[in-house]
């Protein structure tokens, strides 16, 4: 058996609401650096293997644990941020700029449909989720984090519930619905554990944060847009 968490990165500063040049490499915000620490100092065993995405803002969150388990190996996988917008609407844009523009994607609903350079479209992140759970059903090493982001995580937990990574405009449709509903923290840490082919949920834990403002989500559904 193995067990994983699932840690979304520290706040960002376009989760603060600042200006943005490009998702991927969008820096934490001095808060986001306390949750990171709150988040090394939460582990209570040495982790066989330490994943972040390839986003500076996974990596700056997990610096803190690397530090702390400094003999621990580090791998990157495409556990980053579903990207719809293209790279060029980031440029100087705010997350208010961007609402629109996020806006109008959703009401699109076209899983294959690609905003520009920099983008994905639905049907490619269904693929890297399921890219994650092939990885996951082949672990060796007891103990994982995954240092990634609110939109993936949710995308990864809807395709384990529903079993499946079609991409199709009901299924896109449906998973707008629940990321209008369900909200993970920056710097929560879902944990599970994957044993014979399947994967259980323990919740999203957030006790480890002291200055969580759980009630204080600006638009949290256009977090992926916004970082």
């Amino acid at each position: 058996m193995s067990t994983v968490w699932f840690i979304r990165h520290g706040e960002s500063e376009a989760n603060a609401g600042l200006p943005t040049v490009d998702p991927s490499i969008t820096p934490i915000t001095a808060k986001g650096e306390r949750q990171a620490q709150q988040v090394a100092q939460t582990f209570t065993q040495s982790p066989d293997l330490i994943v972040t995405s390839p986003y500076q803002r996974t990596q700056q969150t997990a610096q803190p644990t690397r530090a702390r388990f400094p003999n621990v190996p580090h791998a990157e996988w495409p556990v980053q941020e579903f990207t719809y917008l293209a790279s060029a609407r980031y440029q100087g844009s705010t997350i208010e700029h961007r609402l629109p523009l996020s806006d109008a994607y959703w009401q699109r609903n076209d899983p294959l449909y690609i905003d520009g350079a920099g983008a994905e479209s639905f049907a490619d992140l269904l693929a890297r989720v399921e890219i994650v759970q092939t990885k996951l059903m082949q672990l060796e090493a007891e103990f994982v984090p995954i240092f990634s982001h609110g939109r993936f995580i949710r995308a990864f937990v809807w395709a384990v519930l529903t079993r499946s990574t079609e991409a199709n405009a009901k299924r896109m449709r449906q998973f707008y619905s629940l990321i209008t509903a369900f909200s993970v923290p920056n710097g929560s840490i879902l944990k599970l554990c994957v044993q014979n082919s399947e994967i259980w949920f323990n919740g999203i834990h957030t006790e480890h944060l002291s200055d969580t403002a759980l009630g204080k989500v600006i638009r949290d559904v256009d977090s992926s847009a916004v970082g």
